[in-house]
């Protein structure tokens, strides 16, 4: 009778961890569900906050262009709205500048990362003979394949011209 309850009892906490197991499972899969959903409403609204701000630069050139038709009241009238346009145009280059320096910074860390990879693999090569050996034979490789592309690249090209000169 003892054992009859342990193996109910065994069945019913093996019950309990499946359910369990399927529940977090579940979980799993709804959370992946929601960060893709996430992912893709947030690339979204940079798409349509990049395309709101393109179009205020536009609505400020016609702006202008419409204060420029209208014709002067005055020639104060004519300063100040001249003034307001290089004010906005300075502000325009201002926002181009910034957008450079951010990606000089980026790409100058970009260098700094491959060259920390070019100087690691250089003292792996020297440290181990046979990685050396083989990052020689894959420049090798490398160097043959950019040879039998070029020699084929150019052998089309000069059958091409053939075919073109005998049409």
């Amino acid at each position: 009778m003892n054992s009859y309850r342990k193996l109910v009892s065994s069945k019913g906490s093996a019950k309990v961890d499946s359910d369990e197991n399927d529940l977090e499972s579940g979980i799993e899969r709804l959370l992946d569900q929601l960060q893709q959903e996430f992912h893709r409403l947030r690339s979204s609204l940079r798409a349509k906050q990049e395309h709101a701000s393109l179009l205020d630069d536009f609505r400020e050139f016609d702006r202008t262009r419409l204060d420029l038709e209208e014709g002067a009241d005055s020639s104060d009238q004519a300063l100040l709205r001249e003034h307001a346009t290089i004010n906005r145009s300075t502000g325009q280059v201002d926002t181009v500048i910034s957008k450079a320096q951010a990606t000089l910074g980026t790409l100058v860390f970009q260098r700094s990362t491959f060259g920390g990879i070019n100087s690691k693999l250089t003292n792996v090569s020297s440290r181990l003979p046979t990685v050396n050996h083989i990052l020689a034979s894959i420049k090798r490789k490398k160097s043959m394949d950019t040879i039998i592309l070029s020699l084929v690249a150019s052998v089309c090209t000069f059958l091409i011209f053939v075919y073109w000169l005998t049409k």
